[in-house]
């Protein structure tokens, strides 16, 4: 059997102390990121029941249009959202999660529905895959309304979101049917930004010049989707040649290399 010494419990009780005292400082901006999940929530149910209603219409260009801007909502959240991993499967999950991929009876959410109306030109069979999407987003509704977020996934979140980009979306795969990425990439974008903003406040002095360089390079990563508008939203990512995914990539994995300090320098690791 081994026994700390006093050394290490008295290590131990100030390491406690140390993030005990981080969290409390957190209350105040951990409170304020609910609200904004929460904003972000209830415009996710808004548009998508707008989006389920236009598929059961058989209108498919008004379920093209409104694809995107509700999917935008869901980036923006997705450190809070994947906290409920059987929601986040069935609402974001992708055909290479599934046997027989697009064919398999399986494939849920945004992607199975973003495959027939872009592949298939068609609503035809999707009013059932359109109606269990809208109860998974008032069943996600209703779990975040009654969670307590953790700290360490609200700060780590800031990373987590441009690190998801940088690892499995700037190829293209997340959006490979309907190429709407950069809407998407701006949810995780404005999410991961918004957590910077919220805690900035109880960060140290120290911390200033981290803050000049984040600062910077989500400056950097504005100005390049910034360049790709179209309108109210943003080009399909086909148009991005390879040279333009590898300015985007390098900028991104940078920001996300900085983000994820921000846990340990806010004493959460």
């Amino acid at each position: 059997m081994r026994f700390l010494t006093l050394a290490a419990i008295g290590a131990l009780t100030a390491a406690q102390a140390a993030h005990a005292e981080a969290t409390l400082d957190l209350v105040g901006p951990i409170s304020e990121y609910k609200l904004y999940i929460s904003e972000q929530t209830d415009e996710l149910l808004t548009d998508t029941e707008q989006f389920v209603a236009a598929i059961k219409a058989g209108d498919v260009e008004k379920a093209k249009e409104l694809f995107a801007p509700t999917r935008i909502h869901y980036e923006s959240i997705e450190p809070i959202a994947e906290l409920f991993s059987d929601l986040d499967v069935s609402i974001d999950s992708r055909a290479d999660d599934y046997e027989k991929a697009e064919a398999d009876p399986a494939f849920p959410g945004f992607h199975r529905l973003e495959y027939g109306l872009w592949e298939k030109g068609s609503t035809e069979g999707l009013d059932p895959i359109a109606d269990k999407l809208l109860a998974d987003v008032k069943d996600l509704a209703g779990r975040i309304e009654s969670l307590t977020f953790p700290p360490e996934v609200v700060v780590g979140g800031a990373a987590a979101l441009m690190e998801e980009v940088a690892a499995t979306k700037i190829s293209g795969e997340e959006d490979r049917y309907s190429h709407t990425d950069l809407w998407d990439f701006k949810g995780n974008f404005d999410g991961s930004q918004k957590i910077v903003e919220l805690v900035r406040p109880v960060m140290s002095p120290d911390d200033a010049e981290f803050l000049v360089t984040v600062d910077t390079n989500f400056a950097t990563i504005d100005g390049i989707l910034g360049k790709y508008r179209d309108g109210e939203g943003y080009v399909t990512y086909d148009h991005l040649t390879e040279a333009d995914r590898v300015q985007l990539a390098s900028a991104v994995n940078t920001l996300a290399e900085d983000l994820s300090t921000l846990r340990g320098k806010l004493g959460l690791d």
